[in-house]
């Protein structure tokens, strides 16, 4: 069997069609490879005629045309991307099996996908919106995704409520334009979104592009050292340019003037050699520690505070190549926490339990069957399983091999030489559907936020979500209003009084 190309191959071949000015590639071709004469005019019956046809060169060029476009993502559809790679420069060998962890100074290629959430694919990148930070390790032992956000947290905890909170955030079914009465509506039922709400509202919620925000993991997750103990830990990107925010009028101007304004910054500093990077960190918890710690690590709508358990540094990952054509790396790259590898394993953190089946479901629905085999999301030693057929089949397919498994006939099996460590993990209850139950804590942590806001800041915060909170009706207004003087009275109060202000100007 011939082993498909690696990634990085296939992308180094796919850029070397780019040539100096003035030199060509050679004669232009249709699909099948046959040479064109003409580009220029299609065939006719007779100069005034009806177009035949039998012209393969333009049933070809126009049937392709209709289908340019794949299904945009339902959620992250604006985004930029970048090749880099990690490099490891704090021990951790001691808390996980991975291999592309495993020693100081190891590095591993990755690539990375900034995006916003809510808007499409030709939305603004300085919208108010929380952003995406996904990076894919081409590790030796297969691909990793860590897919997370600019924010520590999330809106929900359970992904049921998922569908209908993203639809708070997209268009009306009626007048199919943004209406803030579905999100306050939705906040005002889902007070567990707060936290969230105020990070968005803050200055926070429209970062100075993508090169000066943070990412984290948001989830829990688990590693797992080589005599199975078990750690959870969070991710933690910090970028090395520095935190830099827009204020809500400078986002709004750039959204007119500039909408690709993160993009281009991002691509324009590559290209100037200013390579963008983010150190990354964990914080670690013991089982034992995390069982008892005051908030449960297992809900994405909270933090675990770093004074608890401070930042460990683990590694750099630096941003160094643009990319060549933007459809087949960004467009086609698909992440997930699914992708996973030895020593890292997921939590029981609901969100995260649902997005293990959601990404790779839309990955299928958006580029197909097989859209592991696409470059930018193969693996660096090629896959070997029992997978067949399906549409866009890019490798061997498998070749003469055998599709299933045991046989007899030299096929992949599974194999004893791995780096997983089996570990035992009770999961036992009820099968029944448990609520979270809203206390305090939920707004615990949205009201130490409030406080620890610089008072322009605060200001900023109050500004905005009052401003929003406006445009929605009266109702939507009363509703929201008691949990926010729940986070805080005075923050409350300041919202509420904002609120008065604006309608009596109208």
């Amino acid at each position: 069997m011939i082993p498909p190309p690696n990634v990085k191959q296939v992308l180094h071949a796919a850029t070397s069609t780019q040539l100096p000015r003035g030199q060509s590639l050679g004669s232009l071709t249709t699909g099948t490879g046959s040479l064109v004469n003409s580009n220029q005019t299609s065939q006719t019956a007779g100069p005034g005629g009806p177009v035949l046809l039998q012209d393969f060169h333009l049933l070809d060029k126009l049937a392709h045309f209709d289908r340019e476009r794949i299904p945009e993502r339902v959620v992250h559809a604006k985004g930029a991307g970048a090749h880099g790679y990690f490099e490891v420069t704090g021990d951790v060998s001691g808390l996980t099996t991975a291999d592309f962890l495993g020693r100081v100074g190891k590095r591993t290629p990755v690539f990375a996908r900034f995006s916003t959430v809510g808007g499409e694919s030709g939305s603004a990148d300085t919208a108010r919106d929380p952003r995406g930070f996904a990076v894919k390790f081409y590790t030796e032992e297969g691909n990793f995704d860590m897919v997370g956000n600019n924010t520590p947290i999330f809106f929900i905890r359970d992904p049921l409520k998922f569908p209908d909170f993203i639809h708070t955030q997209k268009r009306d079914p009626r007048t199919h334009c943004k209406n803030p009465d579905m999100q306050w509506d939705f906040f005002s039922h889902v007070p567990e979104s707060l936290h969230q709400v105020l990070i968005l509202f803050s200055n926070r919620g429209t970062p100075d592009g993508f090169r000066h925000m943070h990412g984290y993991s948001s989830h829990t997750y688990k590693l797992i050292n080589s005599q199975g103990a078990v750690h959870y830990v969070k991710w933690h990107f910090r970028t090395n340019q520095g935190v830099r925010n827009l204020k809500a009028a400078e986002a709004e101007r750039l959204a007119g003037a500039d909408p690709d304004y993160s993009t281009h910054d991002l691509f324009n500093a590559i290209e100037r050699g200013e390579h963008p990077s983010w150190t990354l960190y964990f914080q670690v918890l013991t089982e034992e520690q995390a069982l008892n710690y005051k908030y449960n690590v297992l809900d994405v709508t909270k933090v675990i505070s770093q004074k608890d358990f401070p930042l460990r540094e683990v590694g750099r990952m630096v941003l160094n190549r643009n990319p060549e054509n933007y459809f087949v790396e960004v467009e086609q790259a698909a992440f997930s926490p699914s992708h996973s590898v030895a020593g890292i394993a997921p939590s029981a953190d609901r969100m995260l339990q649902g997005r293990l089946f959601s990404y790779p479901d839309t990955h299928r629905h958006r580029l197909g069957a097989n859209y592991l085999q696409l470059p930018i999301n193969s693996p660096v030693h090629p896959a070997r399983n029992q997978q067949r057929d399906g549409p866009m089949a890019v490798s061997d397919n498998g070749g003469r091999l055998p599709n299933y498994e045991p046989n007899a006939f030299g096929g992949p099996s599974e194999t004893a030489a791995t780096r997983d460590v089996d570990v035992t993990a009770r999961a036992e209850g009820a099968l029944a559907r448990h609520p979270f139950v809203l206390t305090d804590a939920d707004f615990e942590q949205p009201r130490a936020l409030y406080n620890l806001l610089p008072a322009d800041e605060q200001q900023d915060l109050v500004d905005n979500i009052a401003g929003n909170i406006a445009l929605a009706q009266p109702a939507f207004q009363a509703s929201i209003l008691p949990h926010l003087y729940r986070i805080d009275k005075g923050f409350g109060s300041r919202v509420e009084q904002q609120l008065k202000r604006a309608a009596h100007k109208l």
